[in-house]
């Protein structure tokens, strides 16, 4: 057993929170008991993620996608007014790290990511950045657009989306997890062959092929599922605490 406020200062120190600036709240964005002794993991804070903390009787949701992000009405109605409403009847906070957990070089997204395609040599996608949110990496070799889809769509569990440039072979990848696409520009400037995100929009069709960068599309749940899950197994680790992971294979 630990106490909240132990877990959100371990948790805060451990992704430096205060050196973001992000668009929703990291931490804690909903107040329940003042002991943890089990966590629920979820990469989103939907109805669904909080009925099972319930039925698993957790403590503590630990998402990425929490609430209360800029530029969402004030008045808590609704369908989020139902999942706040739920989270405070059943006395369950709600744990939220978006940016920081994206960016963090072990525990992150991208990390994991890194991890699963056995990308080499990493660096910033931005070096400007004091914490990177998107980072570059090498394949071992260099192999063809349509095998590194077939491995990303393997790995991923995610039936990858591809668009097309002209380069003929692909080792030095561009990569931002979740709705990052609009960084193939970076990605070009730092002449990757590839660059990969979670989400597409109809304008990235024509930058991939007039950047010259193969864009691969996936899923930024598919994407993002990672870096909740290795976070809370740290949490365990460190406070030696029950935690477990809600998967909801959102196909988005």
């Amino acid at each position: 057993m630990a106490t909240l406020q132990e877990i959100l200062q371990w948790c805060n120190d451990t992704l430096k929170t205060q050196e973001f600036k992000d668009y929703a709240p990291n931490g804690l964005q909903i107040e329940g008991r003042s002991e943890v002794k089990k966590i629920l993991c979820a990469v989103t804070a939907s109805q669904e993620a909080i009925d099972a903390a319930i039925a698993q009787q957790a403590d503590l949701l630990l998402v990425h996608h929490g609430y209360f992000w800029k530029g969402e009405p004030y008045p808590i109605t609704g369908m989020r007014g139902k999942r706040i409403k739920t989270l405070i009847q059943n006395d369950i906070s709600l744990v939220a790290y978006h940016l920081p957990l994206d960016s963090h070089p072990i525990l992150g997204n991208n990390a994991a990511i890194a991890e699963i395609l056995e990308l080499e040599n990493i660096e910033a996608l931005d070096a400007s950045e004091r914490h990177p949110i998107g980072n570059i990496g090498y394949l071992k070799q260099a192999i063809s657009p349509e095998a590194f889809k077939e491995i990303l769509t393997e790995r991923l569990g995610f039936n990858t989306i591809h668009l097309n440039a002209n380069k003929k072979t692909i080792q030095k990848v561009g990569f931002c997890t979740g709705a990052a696409q609009d960084f193939i520009g970076k990605a070009a400037e730092q002449l990757c062959d590839a660059y990969i995100s979670g989400e597409v929009s109809e304008r990235t069709y024509y930058e991939a092929k007039e950047l010259d960068v193969h864009y691969y599309a996936c899923g930024h749940h598919a994407t993002e599922r990672y870096g909740v899950q290795r976070l809370g197994q740290a949490i365990s680790e460190q406070f030696n605490l029950e935690y477990s992971y809600f998967e909801l294979n959102n196909p988005i």
